[in-house]
């Protein structure tokens, strides 16, 4: 029996897999639970559409992550902070705080759970570099310099 899954079910495929299945598991578990729908004609033909809207959203988003870390390349970002004679940041550098530097400094917008720093904060004045993965197959490292006011 050939399915179309709604929903991912671990061991036999992810949402919208098309799959062979017995005929048992399929008729008297998948399909009345909602987990799947049989794969007729019309059914396939919804799938293969589907995916390939699926394929142009995701590129068009790939190539949105590419064009920002484009303008991200090679910039580096210089944090400001109020810090004792020693270089002894008083508070912390974290990734809210990059994540506002490059809204200010490059104009973009940038969701800070994106943004990945060696250690959680930055305690210190000096160098640093952040990671940003802006999609899953694009991610770009820009220093930071981290100042005393």
């Amino acid at each position: 029996m050939k399915i179309i899954l709604k929903q991912d079910i671990t061991g036999l495929g992810y949402k919208n897999d098309l799959l062979s299945v017995k005929d048992g598991y399929g008729r008297n578990y998948l399909i009345p639970k909602g987990l799947a729908i049989i794969a007729n004609e019309s059914s396939v033909k919804q799938l293969t559409e589907l995916k390939k809207q699926q394929a142009f959203k995701e590129d068009k988003i790939k190539k949105e992550a590419e064009a920002i870390a484009q303008a991200l390349e090679g910039a580096g970002l210089k944090i400001a902070v109020k810090a004792s004679s020693t270089g002894k940041i008083f508070g912390s550098v974290n990734n809210i705080i990059v994540a506002n530097a490059i809204k200010e400094q490059k104009s973009l917008e940038i969701d800070r759970k994106k943004i990945n720093l060696d250690d959680d904060s930055i305690k210190e004045v000096g160098q640093y570099k952040a990671i940003i993965k802006l999609h899953k197959d694009v991610a770009i490292e820009v220093e930071l310099d981290v100042v005393a006011e």
